[in-house]
């Protein structure tokens, strides 16, 4: 044989031995019930790191693995990983593992509020993981009605979906109302959904949950102040489902009936696989049609959204494209009446679980004060309009030497169109600011005032007002009367917000023996518009208002028209808005995770943050046009339309600051840490100071930026019957800016009182557990014992009026900080056998203050919950959820008085003195609802 037929001999054989010393391996993965489970995650430590994922069966597979000894590592959420060498041979091909439950997820590995992802047990953080068998377990009623499960969490979702408070550990202040996720970050794979904040526009309009979610991760403080932009409160992160191996899904229909008897329908998809060449897929979303938890005479919520990812794996890394599609109607209920300080029951006739004090649906033209040759189309059914379209890249690659860099970039367009009511005040039809409002007293309506249904045109009522200035009350002049002889103090309340964003995080990554170093940049641009447009509008008092068309009718003289048909008055004369702001935020960071010993790991951070708020806002002034707008003297409901004058106040600032924390962890065993952290971070003004506190002034002052300082100290503890963490707290927020929102009688002038900056300190302690006592059984108890404490307050007092001479302020430091229960807790108990699966939950919620007076408490109140699930074959199952089932009207917030442009703070003890049988505003919580969910999986 000749050299060169011997060498292609040899490579040939050489070839084949290759070949041939190849073999796939496969098993299946189950649990302690031998319950097989889906999507464990199998990897084998190769140079390019072979991994599949189990099937519906549980049962994967890898194919062409060269022969030879690996470790294999096998992990899902819930479970403790299995970390094992393996020799892989013609006679070896088949491995089968059980996993064995991680009560609380302490061995799963976390990525939010961390440069470097680690097991939670290794991490300084309090941290805690909803996985998706959590997530299925909560009724579909927004964000932060799921956000109540996580321990140390006050979530306040009594609105709706929308418009809803989120925050932590008495980092609270300026996180009320219509600004309620101010210092938290939600995030959706790592970046914040959106970058800015201001009155009626929050994260939550542009978030939705469904299948498409993996896991949530909630950091309560802490590295908050290093890890995420202007959100030093904490972190929600929601994760979205990545790639698999093998083609799969879900579909699940859902259908509820909420309150009394209105019905919720909605559907929930997803579907992931390979394309091939190391691409994968997910894609999902939902729709829905919600009537709604309360009564309204229009459909509450309908829309859905759309979300993808695309993978492409190399040995090194990957990359991956992602979106979201989001548009969807949705709409918030506002507060309700309420007499009896000590012990608030429903007043009107209205009912806390069921009634609504909102304007029904009618279709109204409005001028639209930025151009009085256009009109605004004006539907209270509406609610707020969200729309989101987003896009992303997520790069990962490992550079070699222990080099590597992540690069997470996002750009969005956002638009949210508010048509809905604010205020739902109670005014008397004695009461002049009724008839003022009309058109800010020009002219003052004063005779025969006539009140008819909108939509039937029937008349409703016929008074003579012209003794209410003289005290008399106003007179019925025929039978017919007014609903609690009053109409709603409400304004037709528009809102148009548009934003393009980009945000972006680098990270350079260089591991050493005993350090592991992270560095890089963070980026934030949004470009932002505002405008807001209220006009008075005529409803009548009651359960499903009806719109009042109002005309005054003195014999002899014009009828003269104080609404147009459909109710609306003082067009655009309420409120006007029209602003716009370029945003940028810039950071720079740096952490190293030191080694110390095989048991002590110390964190140290620092990141030095940037952000510059340029824009303006444009000034405004009456119509003054005889007869208004249309020229006509006997309509009186276009004479006040609030329009820009031309001049704009400009605003440019610069917030520099640097925040820093340090944390430490000893590893005690593998299954036990504790751990400690103390963090300085950063809180700057968001919008709203600029578009809220300088009505036709200049804007010659930028915001103060609020600092907080954290301490914390926790336990974790994974055993085989029972895991708990436990973690003490103290927290102080310094620099609180506090303004009320004020309503002028004599002027009609709503304005912004001068802000006040405080101080507030809580300690607590949270705790989050499980205990297992038996194979199917499981009890989880979490929750917060805390004091929080307003030790520096001062609130400004107005007098009512837009006068500043009679102004003052009043001390209250040293009360309990408002909107912070003492206690809170989530008790759970489950049982989970072979097919079934059941629980109940309980959800405590302890007193609270109403307001910094401390004059009024908001009583506690305890919520039930319960579900059971049958899994009728290994593609379809059922489950019934219900929520609140003993029906509790607990309340979650308070508004103060029921009076037109009234606060919570302006309910003192000496008010409520004075006042003891005066009605109030608060907001019940979600009444009753049950959901039957059907779930195919292939």
């Amino acid at each position: 044989m000749s050299k060169i037929k011997f060498f292609i001999y040899l490579l040939v054989m050489v070839n084949t031995m290759s070949i041939c010393a190849q073999t796939s391996i496969g098993g299946t993965i189950k649990d302690s019930n031998n319950n097989p489970i889906e999507g464990a995650a199998i990897v084998l430590n190769t140079p390019s790191n072979l991994y599949s994922t189990t099937d519906i069966n549980g049962n994967f597979s890898i194919l062409n693995v060269p022969t030879g000894d690996y470790k294999l590592t096998v992990s899902h959420l819930g479970y403790k990983t299995i970390e094992t060498p393996i020799k892989v041979d013609s006679n070896n091909k088949t491995f089968s593992y059980t996993l064995q439950t991680d009560l609380l997820n302490l061995h799963t590995v976390v990525v939010t509020g961390t440069f470097n992802p680690r097991p939670q047990l290794e991490s300084n953080t309090s941290i805690s993981t909803l996985n998706k068998k959590d997530i299925q377990q909560v009724y579909p009623q927004g964000t932060a009605n799921l956000l109540q499960n996580i321990p140390g969490t006050f979530a306040d979702a009594s609105a709706g979906e929308v418009f809803t408070r989120v925050y932590t550990r008495g980092v609270s202040a300026a996180a009320e109302d219509d600004m309620g996720w101010y210092y938290v970050s939600l995030q959706e794979d790592g970046l914040p959904v959106s970058l800015v904040q201001h009155s009626y526009y929050g994260s939550d309009l542009f978030h939705r949950t469904d299948l498409t979610t993996s896991k949530v991760e909630a950091l309560r403080g802490g590295s908050a102040s290093i890890t995420a932009m202007n959100a030093p409160g904490g972190v929600y992160n929601f994760i979205s489902r990545n790639s698999t191996e093998n083609l799969n899904g879900e579909i699940q229909l859902q259908s509820g009936i909420q309150g009394e008897g209105n019905p919720l329908y909605r559907v929930d998809g997803v579907l992931g696989g390979a394309l091939g060449n190391n691409w994968f897929f997910n894609a999902g979303g939902h729709y829905r049609l919600d009537e709604g938890a309360r009564n309204t005479d229009f459909t509450f919520s309908k829309g859905g959204q759309f979300k993808f990812n695309v993978i492409k794996e190399n040995s090194n890394g990957y990359f991956k494209l992602y979106g979201k599609y989001l548009n969807d109607y949705t709409n918030r209920y506002t507060g309700l009446p309420a007499t009896n300080w000590n012990d608030p029951k429903p007043a009107f006739g209205l009912d806390f679980n069921s009634s609504v004090l909102m304007m029904p649906e009618f279709h109204a033209n409005i001028p639209d004060g930025r151009n009085l040759d256009n009109t605004i189309s004006f539907d209270p059914s509406q609610g707020v309009d969200a729309k989101d379209l987003a896009f992303g890249f997520d790069i990962f690659q490992d550079l070699g030497n222990n080099w590597s860099f992540k690069n997470n970039m996002k750009f969005s367009s956002k638009s949210a169109n508010w048509q809905t009511s604010i205020s739902n005040a109670f005014v008397s039809i004695s009461d002049p600011t009724v008839y003022y409002l009309v058109s800010n007293g020009n002219p003052f309506p004063v005779g025969q005032i006539v009140f008819r249904d909108a939509n039937s045109g029937n008349e409703l009522a016929r008074i003579d007002n012209s003794g209410i200035f003289s005290g008399d009350p106003a007179q019925y002049l025929t039978s017919g009367t007014l609903p609690n002889d009053a109409v709603m103090g409400t304004s037709t309340w528009y809102k148009d917000n548009d934003a393009d964003e980009f945000m972006q995080q680098f990270t350079l990554r260089k591991e050493w023996e005993n350090h592991d170093l992270n560095f890089g940049i963070a980026s934030g641009f949004s470009d932002t518009l505002v405008y807001t447009q209220g006009s008075f509008a005529f409803s009548t008092y009651e359960n499903n208002s009806r719109m009042l068309q109002v005309t005054l009718e003195n014999p002899g003289e014009p009828v003269m028209a104080l609404s147009d048909a459909y109710g609306v008055s003082n067009y655009g004369g309420l409120f006007f808005t029209n602003s716009r702001a370029n945003v940028t935020q810039l950071a720079t960071f740096v952490n190293d995770r030191w080694k110390l010993s095989e048991n002590l790991q110390l964190d140290l951070g620092v990141r030095f943050e940037t952000i510059k708020h340029k824009g303006s806002n444009d000034r405004f002034a009456p119509f003054t046009q005889t007869g208004g707008l249309d020229g006509d003297e006997n309509t009186a409901y276009d004479n006040n339309i609030l329009q820009p004058t031309g001049e704009q106040d400009t605003f440019n600032f610069n917030y520099n600051y640097v925040s820093y924390s340090t944390g430490i962890n000893y590893k005690i065993t593998d299954d036990a840490a504790l751990f400690g952290r103390f963090s300085k971070g950063h809180k700057a003004p968001e919008l709203n100071y600029y578009f809220n506190n300088f009505a036709n002034v200049p804007i010659n002052k930028k915001g103060e930026v609020q600092d907080i300082n954290q301490v914390e100290l926790g336990l974790k503890s994974n055993f085989k019957d029972v895991s708990f963490t436990t973690t003490l707290f103290w927290s102080e927020l310094k620099n609180i800016g506090v303004t009320n929102f004020e309503f002028d009688d004599d002027t009609s002038n709503i304005f912004y009182t001068p802000i006040q900056f405080n101080t507030s300190r809580t300690i607590g302690l949270e705790w989050e557990s499980v205990y297992s006592p038996l194979e199917h059984f499981a009890f989880r108890f979490n929750g917060v014992i805390q004091n929080p404490k307003a030790t520096k307050w001062n609130i400004y007092d107005a007098a009512g009026s837009v006068d500043t001479s009679d102004d003052s302020t009043t001390d209250y430091s040293g009360n309990t900080l408002p909107f912070n229960p003492k206690l809170m807790f989530n008790v759970i108990a489950e049982y989970n056998k072979n097919k079934t699966a059941s629980f109940i939950k309980w959800r405590y919620m302890g007193k609270r203050e109403g307001n910094v007076a401390n004059a009024f408490q908001l009583a506690a109140y305890s919520v039930f919950d319960a579900g059971l699930g049958y899994k009728i074959n290994s593609h379809l199952s059922a489950n019934i959820l219900a929520t609140n089932i003993l029906n509790s009207d607990g309340l979650a917030n308070f508004f103060g008085a029921n009076s037109f442009g009234a606060n919570a703070n302006g309910a003192t003890s000496e008010f409520i003195e004075a006042n003891p049988d005066a009605s109030f505003v608060v907001v019940p919580i979600l009444p009753r609802a049950a959901l039957l969910q059907l779930n195919y999986k292939f």
